[in-house]
């Protein structure tokens, strides 16, 4: 399935607080649809399902790209659910979301692919892109790319910033010192339900 371009809000209702896809909150405090207002009892493959979504669409990756990721934490030392969390955390769009380069995931996305962002002095437009220890994150000394990472520093999507980054907000230089622990997570997901699921799709 390509990436989710529908109401996002629709999302939030539906699965709960995102703060990669949406800052917005809904008015509403239950899921949308006719039937959204009932209280039905939800089945195990359901749960597991959601908390599954949820970082899907929080992180904005494709199913197969989720799946490459399960296969990889799984293949990692250590518990496979915080391996996972880490993997999707370190990716180059989330790594600018949390510096507060961008109000969102999506906006951090379209950041890193009009080539607004350098890597060690290097362009790298893909957002997927695994940020490691010791690397330095720049924004492009162009009048356009400051302008608008200025204003998104404004109202950064997140108040706290995680203790393995670091960010200059003058230079607009940030650095990655290590790989984020799993207390600094913001999105609140139970990851043993989510390697459940795919464990049991075979």
């Amino acid at each position: 399935m390509a990436r989710y371009r529908g109401p996002r809000l629709r999302v939030v209702r539906r699965l709960g607080e995102l703060p990669g896809l949406s800052r917005k909150t809904p008015k509403r405090a239950y899921p949308p649809g006719q039937h959204g207002q009932g209280r039905r009892k939800r089945s195990e493959y359901a749960i597991r399902l959601e908390e599954k979504q949820k970082l899907r669409f929080n992180y904005g990756v494709s199913e197969r790209q989720m799946l490459r990721y399960v296969r990889k934490a799984r293949r990692a030392s250590g518990s496979t659910g915080t391996v996972l969390l880490q993997l999707l955390e370190m990716r180059l769009d989330n790594t600018i979301f949390r510096m507060g380069l961008a109000p969102t995931i999506p906006a951090a996305r379209q950041l890193v692919s009009h080539g607004h962002i350098l890597v060690n002095d290097r362009r790298v437009n893909v957002a997927s892109y695994q940020c490691r220890e010791g690397e330095v994150i720049t924004v492009r000394k162009r009048d356009a790319s400051r302008k608008l990472v200025e204003a998104n520093l404004q109202f950064p999507g997140l108040a706290n910033m995680p203790s393995h980054l670091e960010f200059d907000k003058e230079k607009m230089v940030g650095k990655v010192n290590g790989i984020i622990d799993r207390e600094w997570v913001a999105l609140q997901i139970n990851e043993l339900l989510v390697i459940e699921y795919y464990s049991r799709q075979g």
